[in-house]
């Protein structure tokens, strides 16, 4: 459980057909190549940018719209979540950034409903979790699923224009996350919740967990997006929360490769927006923390430019069983998703767990030889017949452009 000033509960960001098109995990895929029907059903919602192929949400959670410009050059063009807000000064400072925003349906939001930069509502963050009774006297039981669904349908009814958000919290990555309270180990709930909202998001944060189930098991992120396309049955666009910061670990935070991993697993396996947390509370309290971390920053920023400038082609449906992984290292599964966009083909890979391996990619439907463009990294490759070989690092991320002309 996660407390910002002062007590206020942080969003640790955010078909089963979906999933098959997916090497959930790093496994094999079977024989169509076929596309996948896109789940986001953007054509409902009219007062937002969901319909344009360019756009993909990269947002921050929580952050003083004071900031929006440093986060706008920093690849972020949403912000979730407004504290003690929206309030007038708030919305204002975010449309002259140019920054859209996800809120709260409050008296002042539903003023603006004609504001092009309030694409989402959003619920109260959490609501799985054990819920706090107030100071000094404990914590009570989640918040019902039926509760979740009824707020749900009268954010509607105020406003069928937008769609709403739902973030939910570790369990939907981790039965064993005790701070669920009396309802900790009944993943079935999920399902139910899931009925309230139109964007399903959850958070965990693996690389700074205190527990050892968890920490360091970057994959977790992986499997809360998996599950979440799963309990939606890929009707529902996902969302997931990033971290980069100590949050409250002050011996640990996520690398800047960590981070990158953590993305693209989160892509990989279905994600259609991210939630960077940037908060940081020990070993002392930093709001915009990221801001702060040149080092970081700097990662960040070159990772938001990477998907933004592929936006177009995360957009597009993802080809069912095009490609079939093989790793020379059984422990280190290799998880890969393929597009085609403007007559090239696209596939995505990256190492799921903290070890070294070679992995053979064999792309369906291609001939004869073919040069492989690696992404970012200044170096290309061959493939015979649509297969070719490349080595991952621990968590290595690798994305590949093959040519137009080596589809059949």
């Amino acid at each position: 459980m996660i407390e910002v000033c002062p007590r206020r509960k942080l969003l640790p960001r955010a078909s089963g057909l979906l999933l098959l098109a997916l090497l959930s995990l790093g496994g094999d895929s079977a024989e169509a190549n076929r596309p996948l029907p896109d789940s986001t059903p953007a054509s409902n919602w009219t007062n937002a940018p969901w319909s344009d192929p360019s756009f993909f949400p990269i947002a921050v959670w929580l952050q003083a719209p004071a900031n929006a410009e440093r986060y706008r050059r920093a690849g972020i063009n949403t912000y979730v979540g407004l504290w003690k807000g929206p309030t007038e000064a708030q919305l204002s400072a975010l449309r002259k950034a140019g920054m859209y925003v996800i809120c709260d349906q409050n008296e002042v939001a539903r003023r603006h409903l004609s504001d092009t930069n309030i694409i989402a509502w959003m619920h109260g963050d959490e609501p799985d979790n054990a819920q706090s009774l107030g100071e000094g006297r404990g914590w009570g039981p989640p918040i019902p699923p039926a509760k979740i669904v009824e707020d749900y349908h009268r954010m509607r009814v105020a406003d069928p224009s937008r769609p709403v958000l739902l973030n939910l919290g570790q369990g939907v990555a981790w039965d064993g996350w005790y701070g669920r309270g009396v309802r900790s180990n009944h993943p079935e709930d999920y399902p139910e919740y899931l009925k309230g909202c139109d964007i399903a998001s959850f958070d965990i944060y693996p690389a700074v967990h205190d527990r050892k189930e968890v920490a360091g098991n970057l994959w977790f992120v992986a499997r809360g997006v998996e599950r979440l396309v799963q309990w939606t049955e890929g009707r529902k666009p996902v969302w997931n929360c990033i971290e980069c910061t100590h949050i409250s670990n002050p011996n640990r935070k996520a690398t800047p490769h960590e981070v990158r991993a953590e993305v693209w697993m989160s892509l990989i396996h279905g994600s259609r927006g991210l939630i960077y947390f940037v908060h940081q509370f020990k070993p002392q309290f930093i709001e915009a923390a990221l801001l702060a971390d040149p080092e970081m920053l700097s990662a960040v920023t070159a990772l938001n430019q990477q998907i933004r400038a592929l936006a177009p082609v995360l957009n597009r449906p993802t080809l069912a069983n095009a490609v079939k992984v093989n790793s020379a290292n059984e422990a280190v599964p290799v998880a890969a998703m393929v597009k085609h966009y403007d007559g090239a083909t696209y596939l995505f890979a990256v190492g799921m767990r903290h070890g070294e391996t070679s992995a053979t990619l064999n792309l369906k439907g291609m001939s004869g030889e073919t040069t492989v463009e690696v992404l970012g990294e200044n170096r290309t490759l061959m493939a015979n017949d649509g297969s070719f070989t490349d080595q991952f690092a621990p968590w290595d991320v690798h994305l590949y452009r093959l040519a137009a002309k080596s589809a059949r």
